[in-house]
């Protein structure tokens, strides 16, 4: 059996310059911002429902509201960095570490 070299497969980077434009523009950084918050969104869910927490019972914890979690949760909100923390610390008994690629 042969294989078939298809000629028709984009990359992903590529299709996100072709999409977005290359890395810098306005438009690709619009993107990566969005995606980030993403998935930061996904990663809290995923935190959640592992700890068998409800949104609701995770916003009684953190003093905020089920609806602002599901904000979060649903990529519908910017999150504060102090609120992200309170989240981590006080919602999941966590700590937040961050880091910078450059």
């Amino acid at each position: 059996m042969s294989k078939k070299k298809n000629n028709n497969l984009t990359s992903f980077g590529d299709h996100l310059d072709e999409e977005y434009g290359k890395i810098g523009t306005e438009a690709r950084d619009k993107y990566e911002q969005e995606y980030e918050a993403f998935k930061l969104g996904v990663m809290l869910q995923e935190l959640r429902k592992e700890l068998g927490m409800t949104q609701e019972q995770l916003a009684e914890k953190c003093g905020t509201t089920k609806t602002y979690i599901s904000r979060i949760e649903n990529d519908a909100s910017d999150i504060r960095l102090s609120t992200l923390m309170r989240i981590i610390r006080k919602g999941f008994g966590g700590h937040l570490r961050l880091s910078v690629d450059i």
